[in-house]
């Protein structure tokens, strides 16, 4: 069977707004697609291939968008973005080691595995400092600790916690920026576009908490760092996450592997869903033909 007949599996167990998109651009384009919501997915491991071309990865779980990606890639179907990748931009910690790897300017960062530790590593970074969980989106649990005693209390309550990611105190050095981070979308070596993150009422500036979305212009040192941030995480279509402080320095932050984009439509009128399947179908047409070869 010519696999290119084949649908590409968009697996995704909610799907939102970027989802639907995504499902149109496929049809507008004459893609053969399936939704695959992984809860109702079984794979036998002694069957045969799965019956798709290759998996577009858009599970917002991360624990089972690697499960399930690891399988599909495991058993011959290719998946859009690769495990290693989700693996990787799902912990923040593992994201900021290939970061420093790469040389590319972060926020100075610690990580420690005990309270007193952690406390320690807060001092040595200075105040105010950045405490957040090493898996999670959308802002939650972050917190800009001011001084020590505010410090002892953030992690007893982290400490106390049940889960055990929790006990893994990652902190960040507070970069003192113009109340706006940069949020760039990347496919493959191509910067589709970028926004800014405003913060409003809040100094996180996370869209999904209340921060607006406003276009930011992209410049050659913006589109280069946010390249190199995605090929040092693994690569794919990527949200590259990126500071600036108040002399316009850049620095590389974080990067979301199944990214919201429905605010970078809104404010740049980007067509993010199509950039998003024209690079799949490339990547995945360019990998059949050197596999014909």
């Amino acid at each position: 069977m010519d696999r290119r007949n084949l649908p590409i599996a968009m697996i995704a167990s909610r799907v939102r707004l970027e989802e639907r998109l995504i499902l149109q651009a496929l049809e507008r384009r004459g893609v053969r697609h399936e939704h695959v919501d992984p809860r109702k997915l079984t794979v036998l491991l002694k069957g045969d291939r799965p019956p798709y071309r290759a998996a577009l990865m858009r599970e917002v779980s991360h624990s089972r968008a690697v499960s399930v990606a690891a399988t599909l890639h495991a058993l011959g179907v290719p998946t859009l973005n690769r495990p290693a990748v989700l693996d990787v931009c799902g912990d923040k910690l593992r994201t900021t080691l290939a970061l420093r790897g790469a040389g590319l300017p972060v926020p100075e960062a610690a990580v420690a595995w005990g309270a007193a530790s952690a406390l320690d590593a807060m001092s040595e970074i200075g105040f105010p400092v950045v405490a957040k969980p090493v898996t999670g989106s959308w802002g939650h649990l972050t917190v800009r600790v001011h001084d020590r005693e505010q410090g002892r209390a953030i992690i007893e309550h982290r400490a106390a916690l049940p889960g055990p990611q929790q006990h893994v105190f990652y902190l960040q050095e507070h970069i003192d920026k113009p109340g706006r981070d940069i949020k760039v979308y990347v496919a493959g070596d191509r910067v589709v576009c970028a926004i800014y993150k405003n913060a409003v009422d809040d100094w996180r500036t996370n869209t999904a908490i209340g921060g607006a979305a406003t276009p930011c212009p992209v410049t050659a040192e913006l589109s280069a760092l946010a390249v190199a941030t995605a090929h040092a995480v693994g690569g794919g279509f990527l949200g590259v996450d990126l500071l600036v402080d108040k002399q316009d320095r850049l620095y590389a932050n974080e990067v979301n592997h199944t990214p919201e984009f429905h605010g970078a439509i809104d404010a740049t009128g980007a067509d993010v869903a199509g950039f998003i399947v024209d690079w799949a179908v490339a990547e995945l047409e360019a990998a059949e033909a050197a596999a014909r070869a």
